[in-house]
């Protein structure tokens, strides 16, 4: 019971975090409108990063146009400032929700403001927007509904030999799970289309590591899923949030099991 009531408590804590950030997006954005693509980007304290993966956001993509959302999970550098200074529509929570969180916000926006394709990539330089073309084109043919971006099918440029172990290991035990054939299944790098966000967005619950959550849901739900190889570059400047490696490790695995129980 006591569980149950804080599980409550903390529900509505962050319904109303996000009902408030809502509040203020629609005052500074009143008329806000997404187009066919939007590229969407959660940033916590990113501020050394977050202008220079901006500065790269290509306008358009596969023909379509593209909006860059920019979802600020709260935090207390100038990542929200810098976002709204570039003129980029700028989605800030006044505290720190968690990454899961902030994407689920982006996804409801991308579904309630008319997108019909969203592609996330990461805030702090790793992933390259001019492959974005890359990672759309299949949705585009309707090749696919889920594209995943691989760095075992393209090319890794950092040294953390233990996270390359990490994404085999997390590979092999997500296939033998869901009986997909992908390389690369912790990747934040993502082409989505907006009609399976729609069937799969109250499904969602992680508040952290949802890059699992959300392929295993998708792929249990019957849609299709495809990859696609691009460059994945170290860290611009800064640390990783996502925690030592071990506990990662821990976490993701724990979120993979439970979401595969759940969806089974």
């Amino acid at each position: 019971m006591a569980q149950e009531l804080e599980r409550n408590r903390l529900a509505g804590m962050r319904a109303h975090v996000i009902a408030e950030a809502r509040r203020a997006f629609d005052q500074q954005y009143p008329r806000a409108a997404l187009t066919e693509v939007v590229g969407l980007i959660c940033a916590y304290e990113e501020e050394g990063n977050i202008g220079a993966v901006l500065d790269a956001m290509p306008s358009e993509a596969c023909g379509l146009p593209l909006t860059t959302l920019l979802i600020v999970d709260g935090g207390d550098d100038q990542t929200a400032a810098i976002g709204r200074e570039k003129g980029f529509l700028t989605f800030e929570f006044p505290t720190n929700l968690g990454h899961g969180v902030a994407l689920q916000v982006g996804y409801r926006l991308c579904i309630e403001l008319g997108a019909e394709y969203v592609v996330t990539l990461d805030a702090d330089g790793q992933n390259d927007p001019s492959e974005i073309p890359t990672m759309l084109q299949p949705l585009v043919n309707n090749e696919s509904d889920f594209v995943v971006a691989s760095r075992r099918l393209g090319v890794d440029t950092t040294s953390d030999r233990f996270r390359k172990i990490g994404v085999v290991f997390f590979s092999k035990i997500m296939n033998a799970m869901t009986g997909a054939n992908l390389t690369d299944t912790s990747n934040g790098y993502r082409a989505l289309r907006v009609t399976m966000l729609a069937d799969v967005i109250d499904r969602l619950t992680q508040e952290q590591y949802q890059t699992a959550e959300l392929l295993i849901t998708c792929l249990k739900r019957g849609w299709r899923v495809s990859e696609q190889p691009t460059l994945w570059l170290p860290r611009q400047s800064g640390e990783t949030k996502k925690g030592k490696n071990w506990l990662f490790g821990f976490r993701y695995s724990r979120v993979v099991l439970g979401t595969w129980w759940r969806e089974r």
